[in-house]
């Protein structure tokens, strides 16, 4: 399984086009973050998580051809604003895009995107199997996905495993039942904010702690605040076994 993180940022903090702290003016692009969103290439299947309003230009990037499915987390405006460029997609498939979410995401997902199913379609809008997903496992093909429940401040979101890879983005409290459901899990990606308190993520300091009780073998911090810092300075900071995700980072696992 190939682990590609096509976005590691967030829409949280000030706007880069009013900025001029150090990370905004960084050369590193290690410092240069799409919003967060990651791919799991499967036995030749790419399967991404969550599709914000970066969502077309992280495929392009990527060069992704095809997709097989899209598993979204929850419903914020900056993990599926970009649902409506899956058209690439249906054109390539000569057919809908297989999309996973609770049911509450579900229906934010029709209300934002009715046009896509409304019973007279307008030609060419996007086309998209939506599957309501609970707390149980689902299989996409033969590849088993394990829902995670976890807290975004008083939002439930989802995270998800599959085998000994997890990924949990938007968290800042993960449940004693997800934690049991994490157990084993040797490579995690965790959202990581920055390195102060916040309402609805996880700090720095708070995701190391995640990281540590589960005894990874290896954790990249993703939906990373321009407050963090610089990636260079930061990652003198962490542990050998932590690094900070950045955008088109792909490994093995």
């Amino acid at each position: 399984m190939k682990l590609t993180i096509l976005g590691s940022g967030t829409s949280q903090g000030i706007p880069v086009i009013a900025c001029e702290c150090a990370v905004c003016r960084s050369t590193d692009t290690h410092d240069k973050r799409l919003r967060c969103s990651a791919m799991l290439e499967i036995n030749g299947q790419n399967i991404v998580i969550d599709a914000g309003p970066d969502f077309r230009c992280q495929m392009l990037r990527a060069g992704v051809k095809d997709l097989r499915a899209i598993l979204l987390t929850h419903e914020h405006k900056d993990h599926i604003g970009g649902l409506d460029d899956v058209r690439a997609f249906n054109w390539v498939k000569q057919g809908a895009v297989d999309v996973y979410a609770s049911l509450r995401t579900k229906n934010v997902v029709y209300k934002d995107y009715s046009y896509a199913f409304s019973e007279n379609k307008y030609p060419g809008v996007p086309e998209i199997n939506l599957h309501i997903v609970g707390e149980e496992s689902f299989y996409i093909d033969d590849t088993e996905f394990i829902p995670i429940p976890v807290m975004h401040y008083q939002l439930p979101v989802l995270g998800y495993r599959t085998g000994n890879f997890a990924y949990l983005t938007d968290a800042n409290a993960i449940p004693e039942a997800s934690m049991k459901k994490l157990a084993g899990v040797e490579y995690l990606v965790i959202n990581a904010l920055r390195k102060e308190p916040h309402l609805s993520h996880f700090t720095l300091a708070q995701a190391l702690e995640v990281t540590k009780k589960l005894g990874v073998k290896q954790a990249w911090l993703t939906h990373i605040g321009h407050q963090m810092g610089l990636t260079a300075e930061v990652s003198k900071e962490l542990p050998a076994n932590v690094s900070l995700a950045y955008d088109m980072l792909q490994v093995e696992i």
